[in-house]
């Protein structure tokens, strides 16, 4: 549990959680950038892209220390808002998919 919380802390303050707002249609992406990775989240859904999500969450395991991490930043008011235009959004999830 202590690892979780360092690793937390590590993410918030290195500004790591990061919120991709699309003008003018307001579509959000989440995304925490891990150890060697941007994973996509949906804090709605409980959803994360990571390999913990899936082996641990989806099993009834705790949260993966992505979607804790974006549940903390958002308490402390700590995400890393980018705006970008609508004209970006594809190009982005492309790019997003890719690192999956």
């Amino acid at each position: 549990m202590k690892e979780d919380n360092d690793r937390i802390e590590s993410v918030i303050s290195e500004k790591r959680v990061k919120l991709h707002m699309f003008n003018p249609s307001g579509r959000k992406i989440w995304t925490v950038v891990g150890k060697g990775k941007e994973h996509w989240l949906d804090p709605d859904l409980n959803f994360c892209s990571c390999e913990a999500y899936y082996f641990n969450t989806l099993n009834g395991g705790s949260e993966c220390y992505h979607l804790k991490s974006v549940k903390v930043a958002k308490e402390r008011n700590q995400v890393n808002v980018i705006k970008f235009s609508d004209d970006e959004y594809e190009n982005f999830l492309l790019a997003l998919i890719s690192d999956l």
